[in-house]
């Protein structure tokens, strides 16, 4: 059964940017670690990158949240140091949540990321909604969301989806 790491929005922007938070950057080496697992079993990886333009602030999203963040080709649009890995995939996404899953034949899907409120919980419900019957899970300990409050809140949605939430600490 083939297995799937999906990397939500590690980008500099996210981390310690423009959006960036304590509990972005808290997570950062337990991505790293969860990655190297994935790539030393030699599992698919896919990066997901928020992706915006110059017009970001004239957009639906950014009347909601002018805070201009990841414009494609720009220092915050760039995944973090130290996460890339050879032969990954990456998807540039406009909005929250990809809709194009359907594409990659996913089985087993593991996702892990920012923010857990918006992009993690966007993702994981899409994919569950085209693939109900496959497990889909997040793992807690390598997401953060925008407040610890609405990480939980997204968590908690996710479980009612059936999404399988691993992670948490006692």
């Amino acid at each position: 059964m083939k297995k799937t790491l999906i990397v939500i929005d590690m980008q500099r922007d996210f981390i310690n940017g423009s959006l960036g938070t304590r509990e972005a950057e808290a997570i950062v080496a337990r991505v790293k670690e969860k990655i190297a697992q994935y790539q030393r079993d030699g599992d698919e990886i896919i990066f997901t990158r928020d992706t915006h333009q110059d017009n970001y602030l004239t957009t639906n999203e950014g009347r909601h949240l002018p805070v201009v963040h990841c414009v494609e080709g720009t220092d915050g649009w760039q995944i973090a140091d130290c996460l890339e890995v050879p032969g990954a995939i990456y998807i540039n996404k406009p909005a929250f949540g990809f809709t194009g899953w359907k594409e990659y034949a996913l089985e087993d899907v593991e996702l892990i990321g920012l923010c857990t409120d918006i992009c993690v919980v966007s993702n994981a419900l899409i994919i569950k909604a085209l693939y109900p019957e496959i497990r889909v899970r997040v793992d807690a300990s390598c997401c953060a969301g925008v407040t610890p409050e609405t990480h939980q809140a997204a968590l908690a949605t996710m479980k009612m989806c059936q999404v399988e939430i691993t992670g948490l600490s006692d």
